[in-house]
């Protein structure tokens, strides 16, 4: 029977690619989304991949969330958090709302997605759980002390987690992704862009299908002594 993995935020961008690999690995794939629901449903149609709509910075909705996947496709194996949102500003103009959200989401999220399957994971005796942090949780960013704050809390999240779970055959490892080819760097004005290319080592954006990859080795049965790590892939400019 195949393995049962959610993706956070899993209907575009890396989360896109995410699914689409742990599909082609053989799992079976829920692809959480929180609110676009016409993407969605395209996602669906185009890779039969179902999604299911959650807030993963609510605590409850991700029991429910978990349960009801549980309930239609079996017990859960495997979970990527993916799913993230930015608010970037500096801090004397950050907002507290800015400020929560990107913690209650990108960070909270980790926390609650977890919280739902690692009990199970460790009664199973396997499970795997992958976390997508940021090359700005490692280095930080100007203007980003919320999103750099939640990525940097994920690293750390990880390797507590890892060591709970090691004993039990679930890992818990992190990718840091450096900038990824994705609507969310398109939205980076040009000329800041070409700043941030000419400092990427390799000369160029990353690719989703390249975050997906990792991901996908992360969740294999190749990957059991592989715990408490974080993945950078980001073409050499953050050796960390």
């Amino acid at each position: 029977m195949a393995r049962v993995a959610i993706v956070t935020g899993g209907s575009r961008g890396i989360g896109e690619a995410i699914s689409l690999a742990l599909r082609d690995e053989g799992f079976t794939v829920v692809a959480n989304y929180a609110g676009n629901d016409e993407r969605a449903k395209a996602f669906t149609a185009a890779t039969g991949i179902p999604t299911m709509k959650w807030d993963v910075g609510d605590h409850e909705a991700c029991l429910a969330g978990c349960q009801q996947v549980a309930e239609q496709f079996g017990p859960v194996d495997a979970v990527v958090n993916n799913a993230g949102v930015t608010r970037d500003g500096v801090l004397h103009k950050m907002s507290f709302e800015d400020w929560n959200d990107v913690m209650r989401i990108n960070l909270g999220g980790c926390f609650n997605m977890a919280k739902a399957t690692f009990s199970g994971m460790r009664e199973r005796g396997w499970g795997r759980i992958v976390n997508i942090g940021s090359i700005n949780g490692q280095a930080g960013q100007y203007g980003q002390v919320n999103y750099a704050a939640a990525k940097s809390g994920i690293h750390g999240f990880t390797k507590a987690l890892a060591q709970e779970g090691a004993k039990f055959g679930v890992t818990v490892n992190a990718i840091a992704p450096g900038y990824i080819d994705t609507d969310m760097v398109a939205a980076v004005p040009a000329p800041v862009l070409e700043k941030i290319v000419a400092k990427i080592p390799v000369g160029r954006l990353g690719q989703a299908n390249e975050i997906a990859r990792g991901v996908a080795f992360l969740c294999s049965e190749h990957a059991g002594f592989v715990t408490g790590s974080t993945m950078s892939i980001n073409g050499g400019q953050h050796m960390y």
